[in-house]
């Protein structure tokens, strides 16, 4: 059965749109308090609006997910905002679909920042805070590309393995403070992710990809385990 996640402090990066969106409206509606953290705050106003006319609560801080000074700002903001941080959704991220011969190193770098490192930061500042409390859950969004490796996306899958193994590290050094970390793989979604780097709008709606509301339907599971059980990992792909 499903544990409450009633008046639980949440705190989702790339919040601004697809998965993080819909998880933080998920979350809200369950009576949760979001903080929803991206670079584009008029998106993450309107989230802020969004949830507040459901009669729900929420706050945001704009700010680029690879820079450590926004994940210790964004946290702070759930401190002094509702008092501590339960439970942090590591969803921001990037893809940039190229051959390895058409792949620059800044494109490199800009996708290990944005999937890696903004993990790393953010986790880093969060789990002070778990420990404090003896709880708290870290999920990584990551993807099937962080199991099995692709053609043409050979960058993307290396960030995404880094996510799978930063997440299962954590899990063993963290466990004993009852702070669960687990990692959501799924397959492609309907979102604007990766458009104009290997994916159209077109080829997006066209396809089997999964909405991203159902995506947010398994980030929720995944943070109301009850007590003495965790996810690890879970694997969704579509039906096509």
């Amino acid at each position: 059965m499903a544990v409450s996640i009633k008046g639980k402090v949440v705190l989702v990066t790339g919040a601004s749109s697809g998965v993080g969106w819909a998880a933080a409206l998920q979350f809200a509606a369950l009576g949760a308090k979001v903080v929803g953290t991206a670079r584009r705050a008029d998106r993450l106003e309107a989230l802020c609006a969004e949830i507040a006319a459901s009669g729900g609560e929420a706050a945001y801080l704009a700010g680029d997910g690879i820079e450590e000074a926004t994940a210790i700002a964004a946290v702070k903001v759930a401190t002094d905002t509702f008092g501590t941080l339960d439970i942090l959704i590591n969803n921001a991220g990037i893809g940039n679909y190229k051959n390895l011969v058409d792949t620059s190193v800044e494109e490199y770098d800009a996708m290990m920042d944005a999937n890696v490192r903004s993990g790393f930061c953010f986790s880093r500042h969060a789990a002070p805070v778990m420990i404090a409390q003896q709880s708290g859950t870290i999920l990584f969004v990551s993807s099937i590309a962080g199991l099995q490796g692709y053609g043409g996306e050979a960058v993307y899958c290396a960030t995404k393995f880094a996510q799978v193994g930063f997440a299962q590290a954590l899990d063993a050094e963290l466990r004993k403070y009852n702070i669960k970390v687990g990692v959501l793989c799924p397959g492609g979604i309907k979102t604007e992710f990766a458009l104009g780097k290997g994916r159209t709008e077109d080829s997006v709606s066209q396809s089997n990809m999964m909405d991203a509301a159902d995506v947010a339907d398994a980030v929720v599971y995944c943070c109301t385990t009850p007590a003495n059980f965790r996810v690890l990992d879970m694997t969704m792909r579509h039906m096509g």
